[in-house]
């Protein structure tokens, strides 16, 4: 499955359009990363806990986008944009949105 945020892929001809994909995973945090991530803000420094959530988090969006892509017969998905947002109560979750367009390339 070829993934790109570009509209088209260089040297390929999109030959069908499939529909608009999507993938989404929302992740709940905890107290003690939280903690952890407050301190790191007095501190400086990176996240290490939170920046693995999130690559846990895009993994699962494009997971889902590539089959739901291969559901409807696609072998590519293009146009791909990945938005992250902070969810629920006092932002106590991530969510990171994958949409796209499921299209089939000869």
């Amino acid at each position: 499955m070829l993934l790109s945020t570009t509209p088209v892929i260089e040297g390929k001809q999109i030959t069908d359009y499939k529909g608009v994909v999507v993938g989404e995973a929302i992740l709940g945090t905890n107290i003690f990363r939280d903690m952890f991530a407050g301190i790191r803000d007095i501190v400086g420094g990176r996240s290490a806990a939170y920046e693995k959530e999130l690559a846990k988090s895009r993994e699962i969006a494009f997971s889902e986008l590539k089959e739901r892509a291969a559901e409807l017969g696609a072998n590519a998905v293009v146009g791909i944009d990945i938005d992250y947002e902070v969810v629920g109560k006092d932002g106590s979750m991530m969510m990171v949105s994958v949409s796209g367009t499921a299209v089939t390339l000869s």
